[in-house]
């Protein structure tokens, strides 16, 4: 009897898990992705057809961010044209983007003229493990990159800029990707794209508009901060999956697991205070804490 209540114990929780995992799922698929792939864009600029649309006609992943700086698209230019790995950097998160460049770990500063002549063709660096290359470029209108497939190409990534008046300007960013569906080593890279794209990209943008408009960027310990609230939001997260199938009152770390999950969700895609993600991570942990003093390992009951 011990044992089939073992058993039925185990398969409770195994479906909490899952049900926990799917719950997660959905958050992210119904209310965080939508909004992710027009962060900062309007309705206009989401539909305008843009230069490299037709590099990837039947995108997999497809999504067009925007962002209004105070300058003219020739205050703009060198700072887009620059961009890259061993480059200038990209201008966002620079302790995971230009990690390994012999450059340093920070994104320039100030204007590169080395980098300001790219052509067709050139192969541009975005990691230490990847890379894309230029295709087409137009002086303060619109720079594309597109992937290394040829025929047809993978993916591509536009920035174009659109003037709104004589101080304003419109920075639009539109990446369509064709994932590799046959392919589980470059799947996983896309896949990294579908979750990481939206980290990354609107980052990027803000991190040209501080440049621009000449604003401090964010400093670096700022940002280690922000990274070190995903690690622990996730370790927390996983703990919680732990505590499920070791602790009796599993049900308070099924809602620890939920928090945490939650807040890794909110502290990559809500752009908000990292001192916030904190504070609330604090928390995570310290219930996580109370919760492992608190309740004996390894229970075959099924106490909440």
């Amino acid at each position: 009897m011990k044992s089939r209540l073992s058993n039925r114990s185990l398969a409770t929780r195994l479906l909490a898990v899952t049900a926990l995992a799917g719950l997660l799922a959905a958050v992210y698929i119904l209310a965080i992705r939508p909004s992710q792939l027009r962060w900062g864009a309007t309705p206009e600029e989401v539909t305008r057809a843009t230069p490299g649309d037709e590099l990837v006609p039947s995108p997999t992943f497809c999504a067009t961010r925007a962002i209004t700086i105070r300058g003219t698209p020739r205050d703009i230019w060198p700072w887009l044209i620059q961009m890259g790995y061993r480059r200038a950097g990209f201008y966002g998160y620079d302790l995971i983007e230009n990690i390994g460049s012999e450059r340093g770990i920070r994104s320039a500063d100030s204007i590169l003229p080395e980098f300001q002549h790219p052509t067709t063709g050139d192969v541009l660096p975005i990691s230490a493990v990847a890379s894309m290359a230029f295709d087409s470029i137009q002086a303060n209108s619109y720079l594309v990159w597109r992937g290394t497939a040829i025929i047809p190409s993978d993916g591509s990534l536009v920035w174009a800029l659109y003037p709104t008046d004589a101080n304003h300007t419109r920075l639009v960013s539109r990446v369509r990707l064709h994932y590799h569906w046959t392919d589980w080593r470059l799947l996983a890279l896309d896949l990294f794209t579908e979750f990481g794209d939206h980290v990354a990209v609107p980052r990027i943008l803000l991190g040209i508009k501080d440049r621009v408009e000449g604003q401090t960027p964010q400093p670096i310990a700022e940002e280690a901060i922000e990274i070190a609230v995903w690690l622990l939001s996730l370790a927390e997260f996983a703990a919680a999956i732990v505590f499920v199938f070791r602790c009796n009152r599993w049900g308070y770390a099924w809602l620890l697991g939920l928090a945490a999950g939650l807040l890794l969700l909110f502290a990559l895609y809500a752009h908000e205070q990292v001192w916030m993600s904190a504070a609330i991570s604090t928390f995570i942990f310290a219930g996580m804490l109370l919760l492992s003093l608190l309740s004996p390992s390894k229970a075959n009951d099924h106490e909440f």
